[in-house]
C-alpha cells in the first residue's frame, strides 16, 4: 500500500512535469534560442523517466525487502480494499481514455511501431504510466488478499517488489524513447522520401544529394535541402525555385516549419 501511494504522487508529479514542459515548449523563439524551446517537453519527459525510477521503484524495492526483513501480518485489509478500489476505478477511467486518444494519433501502424515514431513523448508517457498504474494497484491488490488469506505477511513484500518491477521497465523504455528525441531524431523516412520527389519535380533541380533532419518538437521539424542545380539559369530564378520547393513542402507537411535549401 505505501508502495502504491508512492507512486501516486509520483505519477501526480510526474503529469505536472509533463504540463510544464508542454507550457515551456510553446514559448516563441528568441536570440538565446532561435529554432524554439520545442525540446522541452523532450527534457521533462526524460525527468519524469528518472523519477519513475529513482523514487518510484526504489522506494518500491525498499518497502518490499524491508517487508520481508521484518513481516508484518495484515489483520484487518478493509481499508486496503476500499482505497485499492476507488484507485483502480480512477486509474482505469484514465488509462482507456489515454489509450483511445493513442489509438487515434496510431491509426493502422502496430503499437510499438507508433511508439517508436511518435515525437509526442506526451501521449506514450501517460499511457505507460497508466498501464503501470492498473498493473501495479492490481498486484497490490493480489499481495493484499493472498497476505491476509494466507495469514503469510511476505506477500506483502513480495507485491512491493514486484510492483518496483514494473515500475523500473516503464522507467527504462520511456527513458529510452525520450533520450532518443531528446538527441535529436530526424523526419520520418517516408516524409524525407516524399520531400525529394517534391523537390526533384522542379525543373530548376537536377537532384537531391543529401536531407538533413531534426525534429524540434512534435510540431516542429527543421530541414536542409543539399541539392544540385542545373546550369543556365539566373540567380533571380533560382530564388524563386528555391520558394516555390519550400511553400510546396510545408503545403504538404506543415510540421517542417524550417527549410533549408543550399545549392551544390
Amino acid at each position: 500500500m505505501v508502495s502504491e501511494g508512492i507512486h501516486s504522487v509520483v505519477d501526480t508529479s510526474n503529469e505536472v512535469l509533463l504540463l510544464l514542459g508542454i507550457h515551456k515548449s510553446n514559448k516563441k523563439p528568441d536570440k538565446k534560442r532561435p529554432f524554439g524551446y520545442g525540446k522541452e517537453i523532450y527534457f521533462w519527459s526524460f525527468i519524469v523517466s528518472i523519477l519513475i525510477f529513482g523514487v518510484g521503484a526504489g522506494i518500491s524495492f525498499y518497502e518490499g525487502f524491508t517487508h520481508l526483513h521484518h513481516p508484518k501480518l495484515i489483520e484487518n485489509p478493509i481499508w486496503n480494499y476500499i482505497v485499492l478500489g476507488f484507485a483502480f476505478l480512477f486509474d482505469g477511467i484514465s488509462f482507456i481514455v489515454a489509450l483511445n486518444n493513442f489509438n487515434k494519433k496510431r491509426g493502422e501502424q502496430p503499437f510499438w511501431v507508433a511508439v517508436k515514431k511518435s515525437k509526442d513523448p506526451a501521449s506514450f508517457v501517460v499511457l505507460f504510466e497508466d498501464a503501470a498504474d492498473v498493473l501495479g494497484l492490481t498486484v497490490a491488490f493480489l499481495g493484499v488478499f493472498f497476505g491476509h488469506y494466507f495469514r503469510n505477511p511476505y506477500f506483502d513484500g513480495i507485491a512491493s517488489i514486484m510492483i518496483g518491477c514494473i515500475l523500473t521497465a516503464v522507467s527504462l523504455v520511456i527513458t529510452k524513447e525520450s533520450r532518443s528525441l531528446l538527441m535529436g531524431e530526424t523526419i520520418s523516412s517516408e516524409i524525407l522520401d516524399h520531400v525529394k520527389k517534391i523537390t526533384e519535380s522542379n525543373s530548376m533541380i537536377e537532384k537531391v544529394d543529401q536531407q538533413l533532419s531534426m525534429v524540434l518538437s512534435p510540431k516542429e521539424a527543421l530541414l536542409v535541402l543539399k541539392v544540385k542545380v542545373r546550369l543556365g539559369f539566373s540567380s533571380e530564378q533560382m530564388t524563386q525555385a528555391f520558394c516555390k520547393i519550400k511553400n510546396d513542402i510545408k503545403n504538404q507537411y506543415p510540421h517542417v516549419k524550417q527549410i533549408f535549401i543550399e545549392p551544390q
